[in-house]
């Protein structure tokens, strides 16, 4: 199979919306990461997504609508504070996990009864959801494990071959996946952090629980359950501040014939002068949409990437030091 990259534009979506609507799967932008896309009433396109990637049978996707799609098709919406989320947080990268109604095939949610819902606020995404008018289930569009892409060609490096077209929506402005939040309950409960925080989210529904999740547990939401986000060459992590161990390190693996890139914010440039950086920027919002991008270009360079956590795990934070536990950890 031979796989195009298209810039997002008329003819584009046209094209995405005529093999989507006959069974197959494309890559298409958001504003958090590229998703590997299928219409999500379709068993058997489900099933590709499951086998392009390598993704466990177990975890299950998101459902992504435009924003004039009526969610109460898919879903029950059972408490009032879901209406202020939707009208404070969406479009954007927050991605609610509702009571099923069962119109997403079963393969999609795993066999589960909830479904997750995300409005992304991507301009070409919503040009192809409006274009489909269907929910269309995308996963990161990545191997399993890997690193999620956050440019057209970081998935056309993974999935070279195994699907024909790669809509070019730009760079992903937010950098790491939506805010999955559990909206079943009474209060509602974060079940995988992102860029809308807890702190956002109390702010607007009067309360917001982080959930524990304990072997055993039924998923609910991606990204909590496996490995992910991995690069294709060795990793460490270190606390944040500890410039003596991140150097000690770098010089050891010197000393080993290695080439190792530190990957840290902006602030600890002056420290590591003459060494191999991967910067990733200043604010949590920079860090947060350079992170995949620069893991992946450390993976080309880099025999490994030694990181520097967080000055702490608040706000956008939060899901940063999630990402990178699971990445260099």
């Amino acid at each position: 199979m031979i796989t195009e990259i298209k810039k997002v534009e008329k003819e584009s979506v046209a094209l995405g919306k005529d093999i989507l609507l006959s069974g197959g799967v494309i890559g298409m932008p958001t504003e958090t990461v590229y998703g590997l896309a299928a219409v999500g009433t379709n068993p058997e396109a489900v099933k590709e997504i499951f086998r392009i990637k390598g993704r466990p049978s177990d975890n299950p996707l998101i459902a992504h609508v435009h924003k004039d799609y009526d969610i109460n098709k898919l879903v029950e919406i059972e408490h009032a504070y879901v209406y202020c989320l939707i009208d404070a947080f969406t479009p954007g990268p927050l991605t609610l996990v509702f009571k099923s109604k069962g119109v997403v095939c079963k393969e999609a949610v795993c066999g589960g009864d909830t479904l997750a819902v995300r409005i992304p606020s991507h301009k070409g995404a919503q040009e192809l959801l409006r274009a489909v008018d269907a929910p269309i289930v995308a996963p990161s569009a990545n191997l399993s494990k890997h690193t999620s892409p956050v440019t057209a060609k970081h998935v056309y490096d993974d999935l070279c071959g195994q699907i024909p077209l790669i809509l070019d929506g730009g760079k992903c402005a937010g950098g790491i996946e939506s805010t999955v939040l559990d909206v079943t309950g009474e209060i509602p409960r974060i079940l995988r952090a992102g860029l809308i925080t807890k702190e956002m989210i109390e702010s607007v529904a009067g309360g917001c629980l982080i959930a524990e999740h304990k072997e055993g547990d039924k998923v609910k939401s991606p990204g909590v359950k496996y490995k992910h986000y991995r690069p294709r060459c060795e990793t460490a992590l270190f606390d944040y501040g500890d410039i003596e161990g991140v150097i000690e390190r770098y010089d050891k693996e010197v000393k080993a014939g290695k080439n190792p890139y530190i990957m840290c914010a902006n602030e600890f440039k002056k420290d590591f002068e003459n060494k191999n950086l991967l910067l990733l920027g200043q604010t949590p919002e920079e860090i947060a949409s350079n992170l995949y991008d620069k893991l992946l270009e450390g993976e080309k360079k880099a025999d490994i990437i030694i990181a520097i956590a967080m000055e702490n795990e608040k706000g956008i934070f939060l899901g940063v030091m999630n990402r990178l536990r699971k990445s260099c950890g």
